[in-house]
């Protein structure tokens, strides 16, 4: 089992900038991609950003390309995603994600390559 722990999230005004950090703990020694979703009230869950194992590999969702970054620190087993010029835009919850098998290329088009989910952490946008 790996249990995953967002924080971060708060209050933000459109162009501001935000850091999201989620720390994985559990059976964490397999060489697993991390990455995030956000869900917005009523909406269905999309995918932000992934990474790989030796961060090489990353890829971002439509939406976010030249904004967000992603990073991770495999001493601490933790994931970051850096938000910068937040766009207005109503509250999201970001879901924190881990994919045992290491690949980030489905990420985009489906969830069903991941296998555990943070409990998520609210960004609200106070424009």
């Amino acid at each position: 089992q790996v249990q995953l722990v967002e924080s971060g999230g708060g209050l933000v005004q459109a162009g501001g900038s935000l850091r999201l950090s989620c720390a994985a703990s559990g059976r964490t020694f397999s060489r697993y991609a991390m990455g995030w979703f956000r869900q917005a009230p009523g909406k269905e869950r999309k995918f932000v950003a992934a990474i790989t194992w030796s961060g090489s590999g990353t890829s971002y969702g439509d939406s976010v390309k030249g904004g967000f970054t992603i990073s991770r620190d495999n001493a601490k087993t933790t994931v970051y995603l850096q938000m910068n010029s937040l766009k207005p835009e109503k509250t999201a919850v970001y879901y924190c994600a881990l994919d045992l098998n290491g690949a980030i290329d489905l990420w985009s088009v489906t969830t069903m390559n991941i296998n555990y989910w943070g409990q998520g952490t609210r960004v609200t946008d106070t424009s």
